[in-house]
C-alpha cells in the first residue's frame, strides 16, 4: 500500500479541500497521512478515513513561526516512512523536497495559490523577493505539480516552461433534490471564508446601508477586529453579524440558508486577479446566486453556466447596485439560481477527484 504524507502549516479542522484529497486517496487504497499544526484552540481532530497529526510550536507568527514549523516538519519527513510527500503551497515545499530527496522518495508540488502573489506577501518586496526565490528553486526541480486553475496553470507554464495538471477546488456533490428557496423576512447574504486584507469586506460591509439584508460573515481572520470595530462605526450591528469559524457540516447549512453569496477580491496581485475559490463553488452547490468579481476563472466559469453577478470593481455603488439587482429581480435571480442546479452536476468532487487519482496512480 503506497504511502503517501500531505503537509499544509494550518490546523486541519476546517480544511475542506484537504479532506476531499485526502479521504479520495485513502479510499483509493493509499496510507495517506495530513500533517499540520496545533494551534491553543485547535478542536480534536474529526475521524476520517486517513491518519493525521499536528505540530506543536512555540511561535505561532513571522519569521521565527515559519524556521521553526519547516524544521520540525523536515525531521518528521525524515524519520517517517513515506513513498510520496505532497507539500500544500510554498511555505511547507522545501521540507518535503529535501526529505524526499534525501529519501530518494518522489516530491509533489500542490499550488492552491500564487504564494508569492498574496497580498501579505505583496505588500513587502523583501519577503516576497524570498518567497520568489522560493517558487522558482521548487518549480524548477519538483516534476509532479499540479494546481486548482487553468489561469494558475498557465502562469507557471509561462514563467517556468512547467507544466501544471488542473485539479479543481469543487465541493463533494450535495443531495439530489434541489434546496428550497429562503424565505426568511430579512434576505442573508452570506460570506464564508478567512476575514483576511483583498477580499473586499471593507467595501461590503460599508454598502450594507443601501441594501435591505443582513451580512453573515461566516469565518475568521486577522481583520477581524477591524471589521467589527466598523460595523460599529457605521451603526451597522443589526445588519452585520460575525458567526467565525464554522466546520462543514454548520457551514453548509448557514449557505443553504442565504439568498445571495459574495466572493469579492481586491485586484492586488495575481494570485487574487487569477482565483478560483472554493466558496464559488460552494454558493453553486447550495443553488446560491453570488455576486463575484469579473476576473479571468469567474468569467469563464460563468460563461458555462451563468450562477453568478459579476462586478468590475469594489466601489459602494457598484456593489450596492449589483446586491439589490439579485434582490429586486426575481426572473434573473431565479435565472441564476436554476443555473446552479444544473452547475452543480458537472462542477462536483465526485467528477472532479478522477484527476486526482489519474495523477497518483500515475506515480505508483
Amino acid at each position: 500500500m503506497p504511502r503517501i504524507i500531505f503537509t499544509v502549516i494550518n490546523d486541519l479542522t476546517y480544511d475542506q479541500r484537504m479532506h476531499r484529497i485526502c479521504s479520495s486517496l485513502a479510499r483509493d487504497g493509499y496510507d495517506v497521512l495530513l500533517i499540520g499544526r496545533k494551534l491553543k484552540d485547535s478542536l480534536p481532530p474529526d475521524r476520517k478515513p486517513f491518519r493525521q497529526q499536528r505540530l506543536k510550536l512555540l511561535f505561532t507568527r513571522g519569521k521565527l513561526f515559519y524556521i521553526e514549523y519547516n524544521l520540525q516538519l523536515f525531521l518528521l519527513l525524515l524519520f517517517t516512512k513515506f513513498d510520496v510527500v505532497c507539500g500544500i503551497d510554498l511555505d511547507t515545499i522545501l521540507p518535503c523536497y529535501f526529505a524526499a530527496k534525501w529519501k530518494g522518495k518522489r516530491c509533489v508540488y500542490d499550488a492552491h495559490e500564487i504564494f508569492s502573489e498574496v497580498p501579505e506577501v505583496t505588500q513587502r518586496s523583501s519577503i516576497q523577493k524570498i518567497w520568489k526565490r522560493v517558487e522558482r528553486f521548487a518549480v524548477t526541480r519538483i516534476d509532479n505539480c499540479y494546481t486548482v486553475s487553468e489561469s494558475l496553470a498557465a502562469y507557471f507554464l509561462d514563467h517556468y516552461e512547467r507544466r501544471f495538471e488542473v485539479i479543481r477546488n469543487v465541493p463533494l456533490k450535495k443531495e439530489t433534490p434541489p434546496p428550497s428557496v429562503p424565505d426568511a423576512e430579512i434576505p442573508i447574504i452570506i460570506y464564508q471564508g478567512a476575514l483576511n486584507e483583498g477580499r473586499g469586506l471593507e467595501a461590503m460591509i460599508t454598502a450594507m446601508d443601501g441594501i435591505e439584508a443582513k451580512l453573515l460573515l461566516a469565518g475568521d481572520g486577522d481583520l477581524s477586529g477591524k471589521l467589527r470595530s466598523l460595523t460599529s462605526e457605521l451603526r451597522l450591528d443589526n445588519k452585520v453579524e460575525f458567526a467565525g469559524k464554522k466546520k462543514a457540516a454548520e457551514l453548509n447549512e448557514l449557505t443553504r440558508q442565504a439568498y445571495i453569496g459574495i466572493n469579492l477580491l481586491e485586484n492586488q496581485g495575481l494570485n487574487y486577479y487569477y482565483s478560483l475559490a472554493n466558496k464559488f463553488f460552494d454558493y453553486v452547490m447550495s443553488g446560491v446566486p453570488q455576486v463575484t468579481m469579473d476576473f479571468p476563472e469567474y468569467k469563464n466559469m460563468n460563461s458555462e453556466f451563468e450562477v453568478a453577478l459579476l462586478i468590475p470593481n469594489l466601489e459602494k455603488g457598484t456593489i450596492t447596485a449589483a446586491v439589490n439587482q439579485l434582490l429586486r429581480q426575481k426572473d434573473f435571480y431565479f435565472r441564476l439560481r436554476q443555473n446552479c442546479l444544473l452547475a452543480r452536476d458537472d462542477w462536483n468532487w465526485e467528477k472532479e477527484e478522477q484527476k486526482l487519482l489519474s495523477f497518483y496512480r500515475k506515480m505508483k
